[in-house]
């Protein structure tokens, strides 16, 4: 007998079929949620990789956050990928800086080392002083930059019947106001102009002293010195 056609019924009715048979094998399938020996990358509209799981540059990654223009924001290293070694989890400014990240030898933080200010003389005898009738240098210090702004405060005393002033510099620059001796210095502001290019260098603060009256003695102490971020 020759083949005839198939009804239009039938062939509805297979189609049907088919169509359940796709939905049930594609609802009933596991979702991808391991993968092995590879990597995963996501990328943002414009195709640069936000997140990278695996190889970033031929360096092992438990995984590292890149920002749109494609520096890294973080990352979680595991070293030679073998496993057994810590993770070292870094964290990066908008200018590829690592400026945080954990110490895994001992725990705590690794970079940035924090200073802390020690304990200060409260007897105005054992403070930086000076006599001199021109601005003169009476304590100074060393700092690593790590944020873009600096607090500072001093306590300043003259002796009786005297008067004096007080200024700070920064890298040799006057930083913040001029106070008349007796009076606090409490000023935030930059420490540089430009972070970018001093970040981690070293920047010397130094308070200077003057007496404005025909003699006596001007002293200072600092109490609180801080970075602050913009």
């Amino acid at each position: 007998m020759p083949q005839l056609p198939e009804d239009i019924i039938d062939r509805l009715t297979q189609m049907e079929r088919r169509i359940q048979a796709l939905s049930t094998a594609v609802n009933t399938r596991p979702a991808l949620n391991e993968i092995r020996d590879g990597a995963l990358t996501v990328k943002l509209p414009n195709g640069t990789a936000a997140l990278q799981v695996g190889k970033w540059n031929g360096e092992e990654y438990g995984f590292a956050v890149r920002r749109q223009t494609g520096e890294t924001a973080l990352s979680l290293y595991n070293g030679n990928g073998s496993g057994t070694s810590k993770q070292v989890l870094r964290l990066y400014d908008a200018y590829n800086h690592e400026i945080v990240s954990d110490d895994v030898n001992s725990g705590g933080l690794a970079r940035p080392w924090l200073q802390m200010l020690p304990p200060q003389s409260l007897g105005t005898p054992q403070w930086a002083q000076t006599t001199s009738t021109t601005w003169s240098p009476i304590s100074r210090s060393v700092n690593p930059i790590w944020q873009p702004r600096m607090r500072l405060a001093i306590y300043t005393r003259v002796s009786s019947g005297a008067t004096g002033q007080v200024r700070v510099l920064v890298d040799g620059t006057p930083w913040g106001p001029v106070v008349n001796a007796g009076a606090p210095f409490d000023h935030t502001n930059l420490i540089v102009p430009d972070i970018t290019t001093r970040f981690s260098s070293s920047v010397t603060v130094e308070i200077q002293a003057m007496v404005t009256s025909a003699s006596g003695t001007v002293s200072a102490q600092p109490y609180l010195m801080h970075g602050l971020q913009s």
